[in-house]
């Protein structure tokens, strides 16, 4: 191997290696979990609609929402896009479920974190968002699936980033669906 192609060679691993840690550090705070009732066949569902409009929490200062980027709508096409992958179809009359997602946001979590310099455990404000998406049969009424994903308040993210970790979270909250 000549010394040109030693070097790509190593530009190359340099660039994927940064692009594989940015993507895990981005998201690496984001827990998931999902229920499902054992007695459902989810197969027997073939559409589903929206329950009403959910809303995320008002934030007029822009806090922790990207003023520029309409959070429920990119949320909403996620969740869209899931369940497509599922086999469902969005109907706007007689569907077998409705969905319902909601987001809120705790700007006064606390948590115990070690203090680099002391090594001591200290309360520190570390705000925490949750957005929770559930699936309700029409028939009986009852929620036959629900999902949730909870991670850290990121101020000041670019679009990329929000998108990116919305598409995460909710990817990894249908992960289970159906298996």
């Amino acid at each position: 191997m000549n010394i040109l192609s030693k070097k790509f060679l190593f530009i190359r691993i340099v660039i994927i290696s940064l692009l594989a840690t940015s993507c895990v550090t981005l998201t690496s705070d984001i827990t998931t979990q999902s229920h499902a009732n054992p007695d459902v066949n989810f197969n027997s569902y073939k559409s589903y609609s929206w329950a009403g409009s959910a809303q995320i929490v008002f934030d007029p200062v822009g806090q922790w929402e990207q003023p520029t980027l309409d959070t429920d709508e990119e949320v909403k096409f996620n969740i869209n896009t899931e369940l497509r992958e599922q086999g469902l179809i969005e109907v706007s009359a007689d569907p077998d479920l409705m969905v319902a997602f909601a987001v809120g946001i705790d700007m006064a979590h606390l948590k115990l974190v070690e203090n680099p310099e002391s090594k001591e455990k200290v309360l520190t404000n570390i705000p925490k968002a949750a957005l929770v998406i559930a699936l309700i049969d029409v028939d009986s009424g009852y929620t036959v699936w629900m999902g949730f994903a909870e991670g850290n308040v990121q101020s000041q993210q670019t679009i990329e980033n929000i998108r990116a970790r919305i598409e995460y979270a909710v990817h990894e909250i249908f992960k289970s669906y159906n298996n």
